[in-house]
């Protein structure tokens, strides 16, 4: 990746992720109906937590949310048609977005949202993203996940806390604090 401008393109849409919500909620994240993006979401959620910036903590919005399912887990594409100007809907989408899913995309840019994807190169939702990102081929898409979820959570810590700070508060998190 070195000499590659995608690193310093994963800052930008991280800093978007991280600055076009306006508020708690506001940040919606889809996926395709055979890719739900847990991954991208957890780590959001964590970088909400770390950064302390509550517009960074992500909605899941999925294509079938099973009947009886916690709050957190039972958003549908329903909430894609009530997306609004100061929302964020973000793509995350390894394979091609289908129509259904460009539609309600277009639908939520119409009504003001801001749109940003992160994709394996897809034009179509890329044409409709007000910024988007797509993963190349030296980098897995998963990693590809880590590195912008990291950035977006970047600007608020770094200035707080340094890597090791960062890194000892997440295992206190995860693991409890050591004695």
């Amino acid at each position: 990746m070195s000499g590659s401008r995608w690193l310093e393109q994963a800052k930008s849409l991280g800093r978007a992720l991280r600055t076009s919500p306006r508020s708690a909620g506001g940040l919606l994240v889809v996926g395709t109906p055979g890719f739900e993006p847990w991954h991208m979401t957890a780590h959001l959620d964590d970088e909400s937590r770390l950064s302390g910036v509550a517009e960074l903590a992500p909605t899941l919005v999925r294509w079938s949310p099973p009947p009886g399912a916690p709050p957190h887990l039972s958003v549908g594409l329903a909430r894609l048609e009530a997306a609004r100007r100061g929302e964020t809907l973000f793509v995350v989408a390894e394979d091609t977005a289908p129509v259904p899913l460009l539609e309600r995309v277009n639908d939520a840019r119409k009504s003001g949202a801001t749109i940003l994807a992160l994709d394996n190169d897809d034009p179509e939702l890329d044409a409709l993203a007000h910024e988007a990102l797509s993963i190349p081929d030296t980098l897995s898409f998963d990693g590809g996940q880590h590195l912008v979820s990291a950035a977006a959570g970047e600007a608020t810590t770094a200035r707080r806390y340094g890597l090791r700070q960062r890194l000892a508060k997440l295992l206190d998190t995860v693991a409890g604090p050591s004695a």
